[in-house]
């Protein structure tokens, strides 16, 4: 579909019945539920449905997430009825809880860093592989020379793709990961590579969203807010 660009209205297709556009992005959500499922429990998918959504939309995903893993998927509207709102999600977790399970771990701690990061970007991402630049694997040893081989990663890249490239939509397929550097957060317990130009500070829009933020001096209402 059309870039999404912060601050900037939506485009048309995003905001008009578009079930053609709705479907090919849920091999997204299809991944999603694949992933989950990997670990061996029930799957309950919650659509936060909008008033501009249309019933085809949301009837669509519901379906699709069902014929694709899902136990369940459920049409929540607690952004603006509260915890009502999400009474049906509630009841459906609570359903998906008395499902048989067989929960398991995506690898075993005691791999080696090299194989846990090259299992969740095959596995989780869909990635053919992995590159680990030479800085990368100077840090993977030495770590593992200081005993930290067994932390388990937490990985740190784009949420715009599953992939690290931020312009790979819906469910890539045929690329290379590669790990730009491996860093230790040992007091915290774990350690997180940087997966191609990913950064760990905290991002925001070009134009903070506050600029368009005011209050009314005579009424007191507030502006702005979503």
């Amino acid at each position: 579909g059309p870039t999404v660009t912060a601050g900037v209205p939506l485009p048309k297709a995003y905001v008009e019945e578009n079930l053609e556009l709705l479907e090919k992005g849920c091999a997204n959500l299809r991944k999603q539920i694949e992933n989950a499922n990997k670990f061996g429990v029930p799957v309950v998918v919650a659509i936060n449905s909008f008033v501009t959504d249309t019933p085809a939309e949301v009837e669509l995903v519901k379906s699709f997430a069902k014929q694709n893993g899902a136990y369940d998927a459920v049409i929540c509207s607690h952004w603006a009825k509260g915890g009502q709102g999400a009474a049906d999600l509630a009841s459906a977790v609570e359903a998906a809880t008395s499902q048989p399970s067989n929960f398991k771990f995506l690898y075993d701690v005691k791999s080696s860093i090299e194989e846990k990061i090259e299992t969740i970007c095959k596995e989780i991402y869909g990635a053919d592989g992995i590159e680990i630049l030479p800085l990368a694997q100077e840090q993977i040893n030495r770590y593992k020379n200081q005993g930290f081989n067994d932390l388990p990663i937490c990985m740190a890249k784009t949420h715009l793709s599953l992939s690290h490239d931020p312009t790979k939509k819906g469910e890539p397929k045929g690329f290379v990961v590669p790990i730009r550097e491996v860093r230790a957060s040992i007091g915290a317990g774990f350690i997180y590579p940087l997966l191609g130009t990913m950064t760990t500070m905290p991002g925001l829009p070009t134009r903070p969203c506050f600029y368009d933020i005011d209050i009314d001096p005579e009424t007191e209402e507030i502006v702005g807010l979503s």
